[in-house]
């Protein structure tokens, strides 16, 4: 059988799309992935050593923009390259992680009637995925509250595929990566693929202060390493990690993280303390925060709105979490995690095989 992945943009629409590589091998697939030529999941993919294909692809926008006319003539031409790609690999079923870069995949799947499953991450779903939904043959979600946001009749509840990778991390190379010697706890942040203006300022303004307590490894994203920061000691920064990334989590005793869904159940993967800082409504939709609200209802991670944080309570927060880190690693070891790899791998191939 053959399947082709999509989606793209951010890491958080590529990495779930990764966990199931392996498993859909041993199934019997045959992959391959659809993605553009400068988004992340380019780099990401051909690491993996799967067939890429690109594809144009324009993100619309919720507000009036003369770029929407642009980007909606890259749509038209996406799909189109994106029908050629399909006639020609013929897969059994396409797999949608969303993205703009899924749109002219699944629409160009319908109309050669290839299957196609969606899977929606957040707990509200994002304007790629609901221009998709009416195409879909099956949809997948994250968050049990996702549900009634969905068509009933096409939903199920997978939970999100967390790469096993990032298990098998080991704190030693994480800390010899990191540079830290001097044993303290690690703080880890991470701003997302793309990096966040908001956690690097904090972090760096704030620096002196979580050194009394913290070695600090900031992940800071693309283009936002501060080479003034170079040479202190306890606290290093790169710009993103990829397969190294599960060494620096093994390390982390604390993680200061944006919201993103993948991000997330990653750290409760881990079973880490986390303080959770969404990107704010006036930069998103807020599914961010719907995200971090239920992670914290649920007694495993605690969030404060960007908004809520000057500089010194910024740092009392981080501590506050630290300080009560067993309270949440004992709700996160007894959460009830669906086995997310194992249910869509079968999802995905019932759903090929009754093509």
């Amino acid at each position: 059988m053959k399947i082709v992945l999509t989606g793209g943009g951010t890491s958080g629409h590529v990495t779930p799309n990764i966990a199931l590589f392996e498993p859909l091998k041993k199934e019997g697939f045959e992959i391959f992935y659809i993605g553009t030529k400068n988004g992340i999941e380019n780099n990401l993919i051909k690491e993996e050593d799967i067939p890429f294909y690109e594809i144009e692809a324009g993100k619309l926008r919720r507000y009036l923009d003369m770029e929407n006319v642009k980007d909606i003539a890259r749509i038209v031409k996406g799909t189109a390259q994106a029908k050629k790609i399909l006639k020609e690999i013929k897969p059994d079923v396409v797999f949608s992680k969303g993205g703009f870069v899924s749109c002219p995949v699944v629409w160009a799947a319908k109309s050669l009637k290839i299957p196609v499953i969606i899977h929606e991450s957040d707990i509200t779903p994002g304007l790629a995925n609901k221009l998709s939904f009416s195409s879909a043959t099956k949809i997948c979600y994250a968050f049990p509250e996702t549900k009634k946001h969905l068509p009933e009749e096409k939903s199920v509840y997978t939970g999100l595929p967390v790469r096993e990778e990032i298990k098998l991390g080991d704190r030693n190379k994480g800390e010899e990566l990191c540079g830290f010697e001097d044993k303290k706890p690690m703080l880890v942040v991470m701003g997302g693929s793309q990096g966040s203006e908001f956690l690097n300022k904090s972090v760096r303004a704030n620096l002196d202060d979580l050194m009394e307590v913290f070695d600090v490894c900031h992940l800071c994203g693309k283009g936002h390493i501060d080479e003034t920061l170079l040479n202190i000691k306890g606290y290093c920064q790169f710009e993103y990690l990829n397969h190294e990334l599960k060494d620096v989590l093994a390390a982390a005793d604390m993680l200061v993280s944006r919201a993103g869904a993948t991000a997330i159940f990653e750290i409760l993967a881990l079973k880490k303390p986390a303080l959770l800082i969404p990107l704010s409504r006036k930069a998103s939709r807020g599914d961010q925060i719907e995200n971090s609200k239920s992670f914290k209802l649920q007694g495993f991670m605690e969030y404060e709105e960007e908004e809520n944080l000057t500089g010194e309570s910024f740092v009392n927060r981080i501590k506050e979490v630290f300080l009560n880190k067993d309270k949440y690693i004992t709700s996160q070891k007894n959460a009830d995690i669906a086995d997310s790899v194992k249910k869509t791998v079968e999802l995905i191939k019932s759903t090929a095989e009754r093509k």
